[in-house]
């Protein structure tokens, strides 16, 4: 299988189709259910229960760190930018060495070399929770579409913007999951049609905060926080 490569491109006009590395967090497969979630399906909490999913581990464990805690790592990385080839960052030499390069490399294919100039959105993601040891809350994976099904597997999938949340964009509006281009964390709900964000590979390549609208947002995963 030809593994799959998400870049981020800003304008409409430049939107490229994103296809990336990555996978399933915990060693338990998405299985045929369908998990296509639309914002008109979701219960009033606004997470969406998927059939056959369950819980993760950090179901059971209290967690110990805020949504603030993990913003405040987020946010201070602010400023990192890849390099003239799409990589360099210590988010990629992170994932090249991490147990997920070697499992994602086993699902989809490819090198783990190839990973070195690979967009990284979700590289981003994930190690703010690996580094906070919340990796089986916020999961860990550099391919945006399948680490937003193992969130809608583990029942932890919706379309309520909450501080901290993980969020999956597609520039098309579309809310199925194989539409899904980008990721990145809620900073908080402006209440008007847009969210803040801290995002990484956007702009020219670099983490940044950002304000989005909400009609290009597929979804939301929520890791377990503490109150």
């Amino acid at each position: 299988m030809s593994m799959f490569i998400h870049r981020l491109l800003d304008t409409p006009k430049n939107q490229l189709k994103a296809f990336a590395f990555g996978g399933l967090v915990i060693a338990q497969a998405v299985t045929g259910t369908a998990l296509a979630a639309h914002a008109d399906s979701a219960p009033k909490d606004g997470i969406v229960k998927v059939a056959g999913g369950a819980m993760a581990k950090h179901a059971r464990t209290p967690a110990r760190v805020s949504a603030q805690q993990l913003l405040s790592l987020a946010e201070k990385q602010v400023g990192i930018s890849e390099d003239s080839a799409g990589g360099g960052t210590k988010f990629h030499s992170w994932y090249m060495n991490s147990p997920r390069a070697k499992e994602t490399v086993a699902r989809d294919g490819g090198s783990i070399a190839g990973f070195a100039n690979a967009s990284w959105c979700d590289m981003f993601v994930s190690w703010v929770g690996t580094q906070l040891g919340m990796q089986d809350t916020v999961g860990s994976d550099a391919y945006t579409v399948e680490h937003a099904k193992w969130f809608a597997a583990h029942d932890r999938w919706g379309d309520t913007p909450k501080p901290g949340a993980v969020v999956f964009f597609a520039w098309s509006g579309q809310k199925d999951f194989d539409d899904i281009d980008h990721v990145g964390f809620v900073i908080k709900d402006n209440g008007d049609g847009t969210i803040k964000t801290v995002e990484g590979n956007t702009g020219n390549g670099a983490v940044e905060i950002r304000t989005r609208p909400t009609s290009q947002v597929a979804g939301y995963g929520y890791p377990s926080y503490a109150a």
